[in-house]
């Protein structure tokens, strides 16, 4: 196991590791049999101790502005204080919003696109130079399906995650002749976490999981799988490819059925005032791992959605 690369009870950061993928993710590797010290990040101290209460064994907790680099650079060096060693670092923090791109608030997309791109460059420049120290390291990067394919209203998290990967896959390349540093992108479909619930919108509408949805303990198997045995890229769940596919050769019929498609599945849940979601507040008692959402796209039980109001052009 990559893992264990140095000696036993490796050690890795979750960034993002109060809510969904990342909370899966936190609690697979929190299993008694695997013997993984685990960190968990995230901007908000609630959120962190909710987590805390939910994972097994005692994860340290640490507060962490993704946006901002030296809280991210503080982040790290507390793990290193506490442990001495970070064997891995897994990334999977990202807020979203939906709106037409000309509708969606400067502030909101600016927190959209830096929790991808800037958050992604501040753990780099943190983690890079511990794990050039220590002769090894892993970094995993949660991408999404929508790094490769762009869907109307839906801009602002297309910018987000193009971003990303361009950054990520620039990366790899620069780290090829390192040969026990890792880089791993890991790139789902949807999954059901609270993230349709918690974006902002205005789109007029709340968003949903659009189906198929895989759970975020698919997505942590994977991350996980990564950790142990790394790969450049891993795709996670069934409509990647043909989605792909079908955005880079058959561009005029998917630029005609793209919006339709979009208030079909995505765009289909309750009407709703404009809102920030949790781009720049952080709503603790909305994390957990599930959202709620079946393999179809429906709702496991109803009444499960947060409702949000606008006040002052906010939430």
């Amino acid at each position: 196991m990559v893992l264990h690369v140095a000696s036993a009870s490796p050690v890795v950061l979750v960034v993002g590791g109060t809510s969904g993928i990342g909370l899966a993710t936190a609690s697979l590797l929190s299993a008694d049999d695997r013997d993984v010290r685990v960190a968990i990040a995230a901007r908000d101290d609630r959120a962190l101790a909710r987590a805390a209460a939910a994972l097994p064994g005692e994860p340290m907790l640490v507060p962490l502005d993704l946006t901002d680099g030296p809280s991210v650079a503080a982040a790290v060096d507390q793990v290193m204080a506490r442990f001495g060693r970070l064997d891995a670092v897994v990334t999977t923090a990202q807020v979203m919003a939906y709106g037409k791109v000309d509708e969606v608030p400067v502030e909101v997309l600016d927190a959209v696109v830096s929790t991808a791109i800037q958050g992604t460059a501040h753990l780099v420049r943190a983690v890079l130079p511990v794990f050039r120290q220590q002769g090894h390291g892993n970094l995993v990067v949660v991408s999404s399906l929508l790094a490769r394919i762009a869907v109307p209203e839906m801009g602002a998290y297309n910018a987000a995650k193009w971003g990303q990967l361009g950054l990520v896959r620039a990366l790899q390349m620069e780290l090829r002749r390192e040969r026990r540093i890792h880089v791993c992108l890991v790139s789902p479909g949807a999954v059901d976490t609270p993230i349709y619930d918690q974006a902002a919108s205005y789109a007029g509408s709340a968003g949903s999981a659009p189906p198929p949805v895989v759970s975020a303990a698919r997505v942590a198997r994977a991350v996980v799988d990564c950790l142990d045995k790394p790969r450049r890229h891993v795709e996670v769940g069934p409509v990647n490819r043909p989605a792909v596919a079908a955005f880079r050769l058959g561009a005029p019929l998917y630029d005609r059925l793209a919006a339709p498609l979009v208030r079909r599945v995505v765009l289909r849940g309750p009407a709703v005032a404009d809102h920030s979601g949790n781009t720049i507040i952080a709503f603790p008692e909305r994390e957990a791992e599930s959202g709620g959402w079946t393999p179809s796209g429906r709702r496991r039980s109803a009444g499960g959605r947060p409702r949000w109001r606008r006040r002052g052009g906010d939430r």
